[in-house]
């Protein structure tokens, strides 16, 4: 039994019968629903030109902590300069920092990325390898960045877990985890593989448009018919 919570105070609560939480059918939905609203950055680079192992993963790194809205020109600005791990090699720290400024922890990452540059061409012939372990073997590169490198720069079926996907999958109900590795590998167990890459693409327009953190949209929720809406206390 699911509810309907109303966010109206004094207004009488209603139960309403949840139907079986049908991923297939979530997802064509959803994919409907988000297309008036801009992509996940990744991807959007990705539909740019910004296809490459190396910088997705620049981009990736660019993104931890920082809005899409902040992230997308940060990584255009950068790419328009030096897009290969050569190019940004030859750039001074001080060269780096100022173009990606605007991120958060810019500091930090600037080192990050020189030094991922450096180590591609001295360990990987100046290529990012398709290899999850040498991914996180980078200093600044975790899960979440790994995947979504691997799906979107290599095609292969990885999931990634960021704050959305988190959120959206444990208000369904579809999973109930309390951290993202935790969801990762639940989402692993239960998520056809064809939706691996896709379900980030998704639910972070989703998340950031529709199912938000606070006062979600419940009201125009396209598969509020199937979510347990787990947490949801008041929506819109």
């Amino acid at each position: 039994m699911g509810r309907l919570i109303c966010p109206e105070p004094g207004m009488e609560v209603r139960p309403l019968e949840k139907k079986p939480f049908d991923i297939r059918l979530a997802v064509r939905r959803i994919r409907t629903a988000v297309k008036p609203w801009p992509k996940a950055a990744l991807f959007e680079l990705a539909e740019d030109g910004f296809t490459s192992t190396f910088e997705q993963l620049v981009a990736c790194i660019i993104s931890i902590r920082t809005y899409d809205e902040v992230t997308l020109p940060v990584s255009r600005k950068l790419f328009a300069r030096a897009r290969t791990p050569d190019q940004i090699s030859q750039m001074t720290y001080e060269e780096l920092d100022a173009l990606i400024s605007p991120s958060t922890f810019h500091e930090r990452k600037a080192s990050q990325i020189l030094a991922i540059a450096r180590r591609v061409i001295d360990e990987h012939n100046g290529e990012v390898p398709c290899d999850p372990e040498v991914l996180m073997s980078f200093a600044g590169v975790g899960p979440k960045c790994a995947h979504l490198v691997l799906g979107i720069a290599c095609g292969e079926p990885f999931i990634s877990v960021d704050v959305h996907v988190q959120r959206v999958t444990n208000r369904w109900g579809y999973v109930q985890t309390a951290t993202p590795e935790k969801t990762m590998l639940a989402l692993g167990e239960k998520l056809p593989k064809r939706y691996w890459v896709e379900i980030n693409r998704l639910l972070v327009p989703f998340g950031k448009h529709i199912c938000t953190g606070n006062l979600p949209h419940c009201s125009t929720c396209p598969v509020l018919e199937m979510c347990q809406q787990v947490g949801v206390k008041a929506h819109r």
